[in-house]
């Protein structure tokens, strides 16, 4: 058999290994990582306030205590104390109790409307219909008029996903220069970043709060994706843009925790998620929109951290370049001064 012959059978095997193996690998990982979260939705950790007299918050506190590793209390002396506690970021939402009267269950819905409903869900569980019936539910911070149910900020996250791997491969493909790939991703994630912001806020009326904020956020996420994106395929070629897609594709989006909430799923997963640039941007968009800005400076320092690296990345192959040019030179110029002498 000749070498053509060998050369062209072992490339169909290849061909059919890659059919038969790789693409039903990559299916059952991309399945695996947005089922698998889903399938284990719990809270873990879950901090949640407790109001009112020690008596009464005794026995909440022991209920809560029931399921271990689900809940984190914490005590507060009023409503208003709990309400701050909300807005702070430091509980999802907080249950009253008043001897001989029903409870009442503070919600925030823009946090997570996922926990607002297993939060009243759990107070409502344990009591009979008549007091069922008495409970009272406040949603102290509530999602916009145009998303009652939280969707569309959950789902506005993997837009920018893709946006920022456009942006990346474009800017590395399109421009030649250092200064021309960075100059692109900065005017491409703004406009997204206007772009998204007029339609989730503008259009739709699906954000709270002050819409070039939001905007920004938008731009900032896109940019640290798209830095990344561009940074990996100055490093090892067009295989980067393969490694950022499976990065965050794959991993970030279901990692997020935007459809649920980070403390509802498997912990190393939600950190994990936590750290990259889809987690750390759902996290920075619902504080800055809902919440005042509070609890921000973790969220930003993951996505500041994301664009450095990948600009890093960007600058180092022009850098040796650079080098090498100006050794070359120094060579050069050494050799045309030991000729003259």
């Amino acid at each position: 058999m000749s070498d053509h012959a060998t050369s062209d059978r072992r490339r169909g095997l290849l061909g059919w290994a890659a059919l038969v193996v790789l693409v039903p690998l990559v299916v059952a990982l991309a399945v695996t990582a947005f089922t698998w979260p889903n399938a284990r939705i719990e809270p873990r950790d879950l901090p949640i306030g407790v109001v009112g007299p020690p008596s009464a918050t005794a026995q909440v506190t022991e209920r809560l205590a029931g399921e271990p590793g689900a809940f984190e209390a914490h005590l507060y002396r009023s409503e208003a104390a709990a309400r701050e506690a909300i807005e702070d970021r430091t509980v999802y939402g907080a249950i009253m109790v008043e001897q001989g009267s029903a409870p009442t269950v503070l919600t925030a819905t823009a946090a997570s409307p996922m926990v607002a409903s297993l939060l009243t869900q759990s107070v409502t569980a344990g009591l009979p219909p008549q007091q069922r019936a008495q409970v009272r539910v406040v949603d102290v911070v509530p999602t916009a008029a145009g998303d009652p149910r939280g969707s569309l900020l959950g789902a506005s996250v993997f837009p920018l996903m893709l946006a920022g791997l456009i942006t990346g491969a474009l800017a590395f493909y399109l421009t030649r220069t250092l200064r021309g790939r960075l100059l692109g991703l900065l005017a491409s994630s703004a406009v997204t970043g206007a772009v998204v912001g007029l339609l989730l806020q503008t259009w739709l009326d699906g954000l709270a709060g002050d819409w070039l904020a939001n905007a920004g956020v938008f731009a900032l996420v896109t940019f640290a994706i798209g830095a990344t994106v561009a940074g990996l395929t100055a490093a090892v070629g067009r295989v980067g843009i393969g490694l950022a897609s499976l990065l965050f594709m794959l991993l970030g989006n279901p990692a997020s925790g935007m459809t649920s909430a980070p403390e509802l799923l498997p912990q190393w997963f939600a950190a994990l998620g936590q750290l990259l640039p889809l987690g750390a941007g759902g996290g920075l968009l619902r504080n800055v929109a809902y919440f005042d800005g509070n609890a921000i400076g973790g969220h930003l320092a993951v996505l500041i951290t994301w664009a450095v690296v990948g600009c890093v990345l960007l600058t180092v192959p022009t850098l040796v370049r650079l080098a090498k040019r100006a050794r070359a030179s120094t060579q050069a110029d050494a050799g045309t001064r030991l000729s003259a002498a």
